[in-house]
């Protein structure tokens, strides 16, 4: 079932909103890999990391539906040098009992413009593979396939690839 637009509200995030954050990631942490995390994170850590991003002047996107937080985005720097300015990597993550409902394309739609809009030009994602559903929303989004780096992490007891995705805004 997917949710209607106006039934879901994107808005910036704020550190008031870390502990459901921090509730959405901490279980990607303990139960999957699309995350190298191993460690739970606090909602402090989360608030530090959204103030973190909005330092630079990027965007942590929030979703909200019946006034509770179901998804998130943001981008960050890519890399510390000055040339690097332009390129951004982004990441978003759905609550698990909203898989499948069009929010990861929503957030990350809102996202890539307001990227767009702060004269953005690369956005790279990351993502652990296998992870067909990622890979999917990334590439519907525009993004494509520019690198893949076998057995860099190391979770659960086992090896996992990353692969690399961007878009040119």
């Amino acid at each position: 079932m997917s949710i209607q637009k106006n039934q879901l509200e994107i808005r910036g995030a704020s550190p008031a909103d870390s502990p459901e954050i921090a509730d959405i990631y901490n279980h990607y942490i303990r139960q999957a890999v699309v995350t190298f995390e191993e460690e739970a994170v606090s909602a402090d850590i989360i608030a530090a990391r959204i103030q973190e991003v909005q330092s630079y002047q990027l965007p942590w996107l929030a979703a909200e539906l019946d006034g509770r937080i179901i998804g998130y985005a943001y981008a960050s720097k890519w890399h510390g040098r000055y040339a690097y300015r332009f390129s951004t990597e982004t990441t978003v993550y759905v609550s698990p009992a909203h898989i499948g409902q069009g929010i990861g394309y929503k957030l990350y739609s809102e996202l890539l413009s307001a990227l767009k809009s702060k004269g953005i030009h690369a956005a790279i994602g990351g993502i652990a593979l296998p992870n067909p559903a990622s890979v999917g929303l990334h590439e519907k989004m525009g993004f494509v396939k520019v690198a893949h780096f076998k057995e860099v992490g190391f979770k659960f007891e086992r090896w996992i690839d990353v692969g690399y995705w961007q878009c040119i805004l």
